[in-house]
């Protein structure tokens, strides 16, 4: 069977990548490793984030971003460099003529940012975006924060209601974005040491509010295949998704469409069918 389009993958072009856009290469040899693995087509959807509030604890950005990380605590991104990004693109394309390469972003808060990124997602240049929910309020200070950093401050399931309630206001909020990502995310983070493994069903009316909130408005939800949960598939299908695209969150090409055989398995068991292209929604 032909694996579908991994539609979500970073690459030096992202900020949280670790790799610098002077010296580029994690690109080329992400495309290497489609090329080798068989994989059709990817799509590379960079981060494009706006936060001007992100808070952030100690070490909770890892080695290689705590530059980002100004004196009070708050995170402060550089802008997404689009035209080295679009050049890096054609390079590929130039190289891998065998391998379907489309331009995409991951665009972080949308209903919050739509209008700063405007200008961008109007100008034809961008063939897929992806919409994230990383951030929530943290306190009364407008500032916002990861559920990494959430999870010190707040109780573990109110992080976890609030980042599903947010959801809905997310779907409704912006009409920029195609593909709700990992809705999972907050789960990555949840702090099984002090709240015991994450139970899903202690939050499945969230979860199918979610869900249901973005099946109406004919968006597709990703299955994001770090983790493969056969809940989300289900849940999605029972509550009117139709759509779904495969995303692998990779960062490093050694984790590009990780575990797609399994998930497009999964996939199928719940009626999702593949559509003419590798990067085509499948669809029940």
């Amino acid at each position: 069977m032909t694996l579908p389009a991994d539609a979500h993958v970073h690459s030096e072009w992202s900020w949280d990548s670790g790799s610098d856009p002077a010296s580029p290469g994690r690109m080329r040899r992400t495309c290497e490793r489609a090329v080798a693995i068989g994989l059709p087509a990817l799509i590379f959807t960079e981060h494009l984030d706006f936060e001007d509030s992100w808070k952030v604890d100690d070490g909770d950005m890892g080695e290689h971003a705590g530059s980002l990380v100004d004196a009070t605590g708050h995170v402060r991104l550089p802008p997404f460099d689009v035209d080295g990004y679009l050049e890096s693109i054609e390079r590929c394309r130039r190289e891998f003529e065998e391998l379907r390469i489309l331009t995409g972003v991951e665009f972080g808060q949308p209903h919050l940012w739509d209008a700063e990124a405007h200008p961008l997602l109007s100008s034809g240049a961008i063939d897929r975006v992806n919409g994230s929910l990383h951030m929530l309020p943290l306190g009364d200070d407008g500032d916002r924060s990861e559920p990494t950093t959430l999870y010190r401050h707040e109780s573990p399931d109110a992080v976890m209601r609030a980042y599903l309630d947010e959801i809905p206001r997310m779907v409704a909020g912006s009409d920029s974005f195609a593909v709700f990502t990992h809705i999972d995310y907050a789960v990555r983070a949840w702090p099984t040491l002090t709240a015991g493994p994450f139970d899903p069903r202690r939050f499945e009316d969230g979860f199918r509010a979610g869900m249901r909130a973005i099946a109406s408005s004919g968006r597709a939800l990703e299955m994001n295949t770090r983790r493969l949960w056969s809940w989300i598939p289900e849940w999605w299908a029972q509550e009117g998704g139709r759509a779904v695209t495969f995303g692998s969150d990779a960062h490093v090409p050694e984790n590009l469409a990780a575990n797609f055989p399994e998930a497009t398995a999964m996939l199928e068991s719940f009626g999702f069918r593949p559509g003419a292209r590798p990067e085509d929604f499948w669809r029940r």
